[in-house]
Order: structure tokens, then sequence, then C-alpha cells
């Protein structure tokens, strides 16, 4: 009697099985260089502080800023691309757009953070709204970039925490905005601009002063007043006579309006 048996398939015999460990992890998924980590964390830091400089000083320059955010903003969705690009699994058009959208709001809402943050005393009722627009916007952007379900994180537990957060940050700021100076449009880094023309003042003030103490001082040293002249004295022809002796000359006094005559 033959026994018909069921046909092998001798490539799974030949296939061999990925073991764990870091070899089997390079042989999946080759490991970026050095040079392309660093440079991708040169586009997302640099990005975000050139996005966070243009947000908040953009009243003062517009033309300026936007071309400085612009150019910080492409920075960072560079290095967002770069990092999708060594996922695993094929990247889509439609993930492109995904994380172009996703990458564009969190650098923006990072940017409004961090600028509301380092330039609070400057711009304190901008800032105010800064900073908790920017946590909620990078919290929102970073879900759906991120998050296997961010509809649920967002609406949820999660979502509701952060709003309570930018919501209460922004209540609290906004008292401590109200009570400091009003915000004069200005914005300077080290020394005010107000004291270095306080200090010019004074010194054109010191210098008319000295100039008029000086100026009476010179005309003694330039014209000394002349020697006092020897007394007379009488001649033996003159010494009987009944008038009196004719008294001592005065010293000579300079003439009025001459370099030595002061009051």
């Amino acid at each position: 009697m033959n026994v018909t048996t069921a046909p092998t398939d001798d490539r799974s015999r030949r296939t061999p099985v990925p073991g764990g460990g870091r070899a089997a992890a390079r042989r999946a998924r080759p490991e970026p260089s050095l040079i392309g980590r660093y440079l991708g964390y040169i586009g997302y830091f640099v990005g975000t502080g050139l996005l966070s400089g243009a947000i908040v000083h953009h009243p003062l320059d517009p033309a300026r800023y936007t071309l400085i955010g612009a150019a910080g903003a492409a920075l960072f969705l560079t290095a967002a691309i770069a990092a999708e690009k060594r996922q695993p699994g094929r990247l889509t058009a439609l993930r492109i757009v995904a994380v172009l959208g996703t990458s564009f709001g969190l650098s923006f809402g990072i940017g409004m953070l961090s600028g509301g943050m380092q330039h609070f005393e400057d711009f304190p009722d901008r800032a105010a709204v800064l900073i908790p627009a920017g946590l909620l916007l990078s919290f929102v952007a970073f879900t759906l970039k991120e998050a296997r379900r961010p509809l649920r994180r967002i609406f949820g537990p999660l979502g509701a925490a952060v709003l309570v957060l930018g919501a209460g940050g922004y209540l609290g700021l906004h008292q401590v905005a109200a009570g400091m100076p009003a915000e004069t449009g200005g914005h300077h880094h080290g020394t005010p601009a107000e004291d270095g023309h306080d200090d010019g003042h004074d010194d054109a003030v010191d210098g008319h002063d000295h100039q008029h103490e000086e100026t009476p001082a010179s005309g003694p040293s330039s014209a000394p007043a002349a020697a006092p002249a020897p007394a007379a004295t009488p001649t033996p022809s003159n010494r009987g006579a009944s008038g009196p002796a004719a008294p001592a000359a005065s010293p000579s006094i300079p003439p009025h309006g001459s370099p030595g005559h002061h009051h």
C-alpha cells in the first residue's frame, strides 16, 4: 500500500529565523549616520528658536520676522520629513501631508510657548496669550502626529487636563501682566537706551560746567598783574615844607576789559 504524503516546502527549511539583538535590527533597518542625526537635531532646535523669536518680535518688524519665521519653519519641517523617512513602512503622499501639517503646528506651538516665556517681561500682554495658546497647539499637533488614536487622546481626560492647564495659565498670566507697566513697543538686550541718553546728557552738562569754571582762572595766568611801584621818598629840599608827604603809589590796576581784570 502506497502512502501519499503532502509535499513539503523546502524554502521554509532554508529561510533563517530572524534572531533578536542589535545585529538583526541593523540588518532590518539601517541606522542613520551620526552626521544625519546631528543635522536632524539642528533642524529641530534651530528651527524652533527662529520661530520663537519671530513670533514674539513680529509686531516690531513684520517683514523681517516673517522671513525669519519662514526659515525656522522650513528647517523644522525638513528635519521632520527626514526623521519620518527613517521609520519602517512606505511613506505615502497622504502620510507626507499629515506629517507636514502636524509638524508645522508643532513647531509653531513650541515657538509660541518658548518665545512667550522668554520675553514675558518685554511683552506681558502678548506673552500671556502666546504661552497657553502654544501649549494647546503643540499638544494637539503632537498627539495627531504620534498617537495611535489621537482623537481619543485629545477629547479624553488627558486633553481635558491640558485644556484646564491652559485656561488657568491664561487667567493667571493675564493678572500678572495687568500689574506690570504698559508695553511701549520697545525691546532691548542689555543696557537700556534711555540710560545711554541720560549719560550723554550728563556729560554735556558736566562739560559745560567745567568750561565755565576754567574761564576766569585763565586770566591771571596769561597776563600777570604789574608789580607795585615803590613808595616815593621826600627830597631834602622839601623836608621842611608844611604840606604832607606824597602818599605811596598804589599797585597798578589793569584797565577794565583786560584779560587780568575780573570781579
